[in-house]
């Protein structure tokens, strides 16, 4: 597959709509994390994303 300019230009449309959220860890909680993520088959975004929104729910259902 060729990066193409418009592909870049797409790609650039799409990160506009983005924003960007950047967390930190020791080193050793960050390899179980990406551990975790490639058990459960997912990338270490979307499990942390997964993870958040999860909890999100059940704090707004009361559930804490």
């Amino acid at each position: 597959m060729t990066y193409t300019p418009n592909k870049a230009a797409s790609n650039a449309r799409y990160l506009a709509k983005l924003a960007q959220l950047t967390i930190r860890d020791k080193p050793e909680h960050v390899e179980a994390i990406r551990a975790a993520a490639a058990s459960a088959g997912q990338s270490v975004q979307g499990y942390i994303l997964q993870a958040v929104r999860e909890r999100m729910e059940r704090e707004k259902a009361g559930g804490v």
